[in-house]
Order: structure tokens, then sequence, then C-alpha cells
């Protein structure tokens, strides 16, 4: 298939990439809800929030192509928006598109969705201004990593919403820990996708290994997994009798560490170069499914 757009999404928005990571996402916060109460989430929710969620991290990837186009025009032409392919307004009405969608379902769910949503249009909104702060962020790539990857748990917020609020019921016990989950793998995937080896820097291609050096860069990953399962384990404990579910968070420690481990001992490899990205999405799929989904099946 030649169409642009499918160009665009294989190289920017790989949907078959992301679409079963947002279903088990969204399962899984929904789930955290219900389960508390000895249910099961409305599909029609489920779904609701899922398309939802898409959607919110497609307007992420545009709000990203409009700010980092300058840098993507000088240093990466080949792109798809620098090289022409698609245009940046295309992509704007594609969002915006994409948000009268999100108020279709909002509404059409319950309305008192849409306080939730606004706030995070306005987050992402302050995201593609970079705070308005852009110097001080770049200077301190340790709190742009973090100002960003905050996204991460007010979404999960929003997507636990759509069980709780809808459902007249008042927000989970353990919710922070949900949160935190969300935010610890956040970092874990944006710090695995910023991991490269030296040969495979480019110059205006920012990295966490540039910045940093692979040795703190990998310890940071490291240090990310480690609170996502700390708060997997602490959330786990209100849906969860038994610590026979924790063998998911200390196979992802271990998994974690063998991944970070390899990557040290191989450095020139490059079966490593590819190693640390897909091993960061293996880590929040486990998680996940370790969170709700897990107990559903088993149930």
């Amino acid at each position: 298939m030649n169409s642009r757009w499918w160009v665009y999404q294989k190289s920017r928005f790989p949907i078959f990439a992301h679409g079963p990571m947002v279903i088990i996402f969204c399962s899984s916060v929904m789930l955290f809800s219900s389960l508390q109460q000895g249910e099961m989430p409305d599909l029609v929710r489920v779904v609701g929030a899922a398309i939802s969620t898409i959607v919110l991290f497609f307007q992420l990837r545009v709000a990203d192509e409009h700010k980092d186009f300058e840098a993507d025009s000088r240093y990466r032409p080949h792109r798809p928006v620098p090289s022409g392919l698609v245009s940046l307004a295309e992509l704007a009405r594609l969002a915006f598109l994409g948000a009268l969608i999100q108020l279709w379902i909002a509404v059409s769910i319950d309305v008192g969705l849409l306080p939730i949503l606004v706030v995070v249009w306005l987050y992402i909104g302050l995201m593609t201004k970079e705070f308005f702060v852009p110097n001080w962020l770049k200077r301190t790539p340790s709190m742009y990593l973090v100002s960003h990857m905050m996204v991460m748990p007010i979404i999960a917020f929003y997507v636990s919403a759509f069980d709780w609020l809808c459902a007249c019921r008042e927000m989970p016990v353990g919710l922070g820990w949900l949160l935190l989950l969300s935010f610890g793998l956040g970092l874990v995937l944006e710090l695995g996708r910023k991991i490269k080896l030296p040969e495979a820097e480019r110059v205006g291609v920012e990295t966490y290994s540039a910045l940093w050096g692979s040795g703190t860069s990998i310890f940071l990953w490291l240090a990310s997994v480690a609170i996502a399962v700390l708060a997997y384990g602490k959330s786990v404990s209100f849906i969860a009798a038994g610590a026979s579910y924790l063998v998911v968070g200390i196979a992802v420690l271990f998994l974690a560490l063998a991944v970070a481990l390899f990557f040290r001992a191989n450095e020139r490899s490059s079966v490593t170069a590819k190693l640390i990205e897909p091993g960061s999405g293996v880590v929040a799929m486990l998680l996940y499914l370790g969170l709700g989904p897990l107990q559903a099946m088993l149930a």
C-alpha cells in the first residue's frame, strides 16, 4: 500500500504497534477500578476510552511534529513532514477532527468526562509550547523528561474516569499508585526509545545516551523499571488476593536487569542496538497485563 498516509503511519505513528498497547492500557486502568467493585467494566466505555486514548497519542505525535519541525527540517529531512509527504496543516486538521471525535465520545458516555479531557488537551498544549520555557528545558533534560512524561498519569486518570465516574462511584482506592505506574512506564518507554549505541547516534538527534552516556542512561532506565514495579506491586494489592501476581513484577525486574546487563556487555553488537526499545515495550505490556487483565482472565 503506497498511500502517503499509510507511509506516514508506518514511519511516525504505527497503529498496529500502538493499538494493542492502548487497548491493554485502557483495559488495565479500567479494570483497576471495576474489579474493586467485583465487576467487569462496561464494554462500550472500554471501546470509547480506547478510541479517545489512541487519538490522544496521535495528538501528541502531531504536537511533536510541530515542536520539532525546525530540527527535523535541518537534521532529518527524510521524515514525512519535512520531506513534504504530509504537511503540518494537514496533521493539525486531523488532530482537530480527532478532538471532535473525543468530544462526541465524552458527551455520549458521560458529560462529566469533558473537564478531564480539557485538562489533558491543555497539558498537551503546554507540552507543544515547551511550557513556555524551552531554553531552560533544553538545558535541563531531566526536567524535560519528567515534565513531558507527566502526561501519562493525566491520561490514565482520564481513562479511569470512564469506569468510576461514569458508574457514579468514588475514585478507586489506591488510584495514586496506578498513576505512578503509568508515569514510571512512561519513563521506561521514553528512555528506552532514546538509548542508542555510540555508532547509532546522529547529529541533531537528541538521545539520553548522548546526553548522559550509556551507563547513566541504562541506570535511569532500570530505576524507572523499579519505580514501575513498585507501583505495580502496590496497585495489584488492591484488586488481587495473595502474592501470586507479584511474580509478574519480579519477572519484569529480572528481564529488565538481563536486558541492561546484555546491553552494557555488548555495546558494539547490532543485536544490542535493537534490544532496549522492544524490551521497554515488553516491560510495559507485562505490567499492564498483570495489573487487571490477568485477574479478569483467571477469575
